[in-house]
């Protein structure tokens, strides 16, 4: 385990080892971003770099540094970080490459990286493979590339695995103020999690925006999150790529509903960050989360000169779950005394050209719209390349509107283009938030109104079943049934059974059910048959293709079908999946993603977001389904995955059958690893 990343995030001292162009860049990025502490090259041949003089060693240093960029090639690099460790330095951006990320191309890597981490020992190291860190803050850049960070008082930290989009994100003209920026590389032995949680401890750090290829150690994760929500600081998590381990097990529906995106998902979700899927919102989730906070609900109002902008406001916002609240009487009145009888107020509101170029008047407006169940007001205003004096006056209106009223207001420009970089700076010193394109705006909103605290249940950690072999159906309803699930009455029979089926079902109350068992898609092999009575048994049982039966009672009454599945995924825990049931489960896509253990509370929400619910709520006068007999189950299921992490690979319920009185378990199934 790494120590304190406070001496490595906040140098006074830095020591640039290698003599090439990227350890030269690093000097000159350090001097361009105005860094007043040491800065001492390291290379054998002595020399000078940049104009410094370089130390021949490490050990001719004048103390032990606070960080290092090490700039050379990747046999060195271990040998360096381990002087670097014994010599007590604050931590080192490990720069080359070659390591995991080449295991493909050389398989020593691996062995490398092992043996860096083991150099190390608790000396912070970034990467290997990356280019380091860019703090705004304290003027400091252990970075050997061109980036587009300067000075700022207080602003955002960025933290991506990647260089280059660590790069192109400095870069951004979308008046975002950047702290802090750094790269992970392969991780060898900080995770972005230990990273993120160091940045917190920074008070001018105002949210934390993560570009995310994968996640590990999900107990870091886990108390980054705590400690972010403790210390007020927003997440935004950009998740990129996908992983196998969630579509590993492909018996299950469960396994195709949840996709490889379904755990990931879900874990940020629990983690209380927010969600988004392309870089511009994220910098403008970002700007607005710097700017304003998270927000306090989904409500949103809209104002434009043009009734094409107002209604491509509403479409644009028609999926992204913000609503426009209707006008309260107040608002109208407010709204009549300034723009006269000729404009039909609603929200979004087209206020016509009448009281354009009167900014006074023009902020009466903007602040009637302003209500205090609204968390964003969006005025839309695209600003000309040129001549742009007669547009000054919605930029005044803006800003003294903000000023009036204190809540949060937003100058969107529909496309990214049409706002420029002064007016932007303007609306920023006034407080207003400028968005760039609508798109980007209404889904950076959306995402400020996700913000959670986290769920602070740990989660359920995977182990590493290697041979897991399918349950019997009549095995894995025993097991669930032992961990509280409610199961059909049933008996089991084999063909050369000295019991017939009929009097082994002697006891069970028909209609009854017959199934074959052995077959993992039942219905597609003719091994279901339904609605039979114990004279029935023999010759249904003729034509399947098994030696081994189950038979049991039908369950009745059903106003609903479910499904409920957990398969393990090693990135992210196991995803626990609630779907519409029965043998149109995947073809509904009807389905949402919780992680293991989840509250009832949660499992609740999530049932209601299933399209189904509807039936579940009873349907056109018919009965409604048993939520609690229905949370219940998910319990059992529940209880059984946490008794069984180490060899459990899935575990599926389909279907539930939800009655106005039970939720029934009438098929079943388990893949584990068998002790």
């Amino acid at each position: 385990m790494a120590g304190d990343l406070s001496r490595l995030l906040r140098p006074k001292s830095i020591a640039v080892i290698g003599g090439g162009a990227w350890c030269a860049e690093v000097i000159r990025q350090s001097e361009k971003i105005g860094f007043g502490g040491d800065l001492w090259p390291v290379h054998p041949k002595g020399g000078t770099l940049e104009g410094r003089t370089a130390y021949q060693t490490l050990d001719d240093l004048p103390s032990s540094p606070d960080a290092a960029f090490v700039g050379i090639n990747r046999h060195a690099t271990i040998d360096v970080v381990g002087q670097l460790a014994k010599m007590n330095a604050g931590g080192a951006v490990c720069f080359a490459s070659g390591f995991t990320e080449a295991i493909g191309e050389d398989i020593h890597g691996a062995e490398l990286q092992t043996a860096l981490i083991e150099a190390a020992a608790k000396m912070p190291i970034l990467g290997p493979n990356c280019y380091g860190l860019i703090n705004a803050l304290d003027g400091i850049a252990i970075w050997p590339d061109q980036h587009g960070c300067s000075h700022v008082e207080s602003g955002v930290a960025i933290l991506t695995q990647s260089s280059n989009i660590a790069i192109n994100l400095t870069n951004q003209k979308r008046g975002l103020p950047i702290a802090y920026v750094a790269t992970c590389g392969n991780m060898a032995q900080l995770n972005q999690a230990q990273i993120a949680s160091a940045f917190l401890d920074d008070p001018r750090v105002t949210a934390i925006g993560l570009h995310i290829e994968g996640f590990t150690d999900l107990r870091a994760w886990e108390q980054f999150a705590a400690k972010a929500y403790q210390n007020n600081v927003p997440v935004v998590a950009l998740k990129v790529g996908t992983s196998g381990e969630a579509q590993a097990a492909t018996i299950s529906h469960t396994a195709s509903l949840a996709g490889s995106d379904a755990g990931a998902h879900a874990l940020i979700q629990r983690l209380g960050f927010a969600r988004v899927s392309e870089l511009s919102v994220f910098l403008e989730t970002l700007k607005l989360l710097h700017m304003q906070g998270p927000l306090p609900s989904k409500n949103i109002a809209s104002i434009s000169c043009s009734g094409g902008e107002a209604s491509l406001m509403a479409d644009t916002a028609f999926h992204s779950g913000l609503t426009f609240p209707p006008l309260t009487s107040a608002q109208e009145a407010d709204l009549r005394d300034v723009l006269g009888p000729m404009v039909a107020l609603a929200n979004p509101l087209d206020y016509h050209t009448y009281i354009w170029r009167d900014a006074d008047t023009m902020a009466k407006a903007w602040s009637a719209m302003m209500a205090p169940d609204v968390a964003m007001t969006f005025s839309i205003v695209d600003y000309p390349h040129e001549n742009r004096s007669d547009w000054d006056c919605a930029t005044e209106a803006a800003i003294t509107a903000r000023a009036q009223t204190g809540r949060a207001f937003s100058v969107v420009s529909s496309l990214p283009e049409l706002m420029p970089d002064d007016v932007a700076r303007q609306l920023i010193d006034g407080g207003v938030i400028p968005l760039y394109g609508l798109r980007d705006a209404v889904e950076a909103t959306a995402a400020a109104t996700e913000l959670t605290a986290p769920q602070d249940m740990p989660l359920a950690i995977p182990g590493h079943p290697t041979a897991p072999t399918v349950l019997t159906e009549a095995d894995a309803k025993q097991a669930l049934r032992a961990a509280g699930l409610d199961t059909p009455q049933s008996r089991t029979v084999g063909r050369r059974s000295p019991l017939s089926l009929s009097e082994a079902a002697q006891s069970l109350q028909a209609p009854l059910v017959l199934k074959g068992q052995g077959i993992a898609h039942k219905t597609e092999e003719g091994a279901v048959r339904l609605h039979l009575n114990k004279e029935d048994l023999e010759s249904a049982a003729a034509a399947m293709p098994t030696d081994s039966f189950l038979v049991e009672e039908m369950v009745q009454g059903a106003v609903a079908e479910l499904l409920l599945g957990v398969t393990r995924d090693a990135a992210h825990g196991f995803v626990l999946t609630l779907a519409a049931g029965g043998v149109l489960a995947e073809l509904l896509e009807d389905s949402t993603s919780l992680l293991v253990p989840s509250s009832r509370v949660d499992v609740k929400i999530a049932l209601s977001k299933l399209k189904c619910t509807k039936l579940l709520a009873g349907y056109r006068g018919a009965p409604a389904a048993n939520i609690d007999a229905i949370l219940d189950a998910v319990d059992a299921l529940q209880s059984y995955v946490l008794a069984n992490t180490a060899t459990l690979e899935e575990v599926e319920i389909n279907p539930l059958m939800c009655t106005p009185t039970r939720a029934v378990a009438a098929d079943a199934l388990i893949r584990k690893e068998m002790s």
